[in-house]
């Protein structure tokens, strides 16, 4: 029998509501892009989908999820290589859902880890460029993370530089349809939202502890789908908290977030 933690951080709320993501997936390779979203994924993988794929990082395909930072006396239980090519592999076939950490996201879902401000020749912001996001969103589910929520992430209008393909009909590939794109949940510190509205609008799906519906509207630079009363987002619990002590036994989670806060605010 689970029992519901009652006192946790916000980085530990947030892992096991990235879990959630993957539960239902079945056998796809999982790629969390991040500390927390590495460890939602192994929490699924250690709990819910134990069909769920994971590497350890580098060649190999795990039986079990690796610990994240140094690894000392642990040793990863290999099933077999996962290099590059077999990783293409996954990747076209649509066999992996990965969670990454745009820079902005906007309305339809687009997502940006290129540039921000000025021009395109110029911008105010250089980033990474928009390395496999192009491919990967065209090819298989994603979902994001969002350490930080708030209007300059969530931006009104379009991303200032759009990498990725979402449900915006004026920008569909040709012999696409909105129902070939699959975007999943975003989990951010302050909520967990969808693209569950009418016409793939986004949705909110729960609230933080001590979170408010009024303060994540505030906070996004474009209007939600509210259905209802809005749940908060379920507690850890005890168990889940022993597995991901365990599989972050160096506490990098408390480093993810800024001031490391509680998971219930006040």
């Amino acid at each position: 029998m689970s029992t519901p933690a009652t006192e946790f951080t916000l980085a530990e709320l947030m892992i096991c509501a990235a879990a959630n993501v993957w539960k239902d997936d079945g056998e796809v390779l999982a790629t969390g892009i991040g500390v927390i979203p590495r460890l939602g994924a192994s929490l699924c993988m250690s709990t819910v989908n134990p069909d769920l794929m994971m590497t350890d990082s580098e060649a190999y395909m795990v039986s079990e999820p690796v610990p994240v930072g140094p690894r000392g006396d642990y040793q990863p239980k290999f099933e077999t290589w996962m290099g590059f090519s077999r990783i293409f592999d996954n990747v076209w076939g649509g066999k992996r859902h990965a969670m990454i950490g745009p820079t902005q996201i906007d309305r339809f879902g687009q997502a940006n880890i290129s540039c921000i401000g000025g021009t395109y020749d110029k911008p105010k912001v250089q980033m990474l460029g928009v390395r496999g996001l192009p491919g990967n969103s065209i090819s298989h589910a994603n979902s994001f993370f969002v350490p930080d929520h708030n209007a300059k992430v969530f931006v009104d209008g379009e991303c200032d530089m759009v990498g990725s393909i979402g449900y915006n009909p004026e920008r569909l590939p040709h012999g696409y349809s909105l129902d070939d794109i699959d975007i999943r949940f975003i989990i951010t510190n302050l909520c967990v939202m969808d693209f569950g509205g009418p016409k793939h609008q986004v949705r909110l799906v729960s609230v933080h502890p001590g979170v408010t519906v009024d303060e994540v509207k505030a906070n996004t630079g474009f209007p939600l789908h509210i259905d209802g009363d809005v749940p908060v987002t379920a507690a850890p619990t005890v168990e889940q908290l022993a597995l991901i002590a365990r599989l972050d036994p160096h506490n990098l989670r408390a480093k993810q977030l800024r001031d490391n806060p509680p998971g219930i605010r006040k």
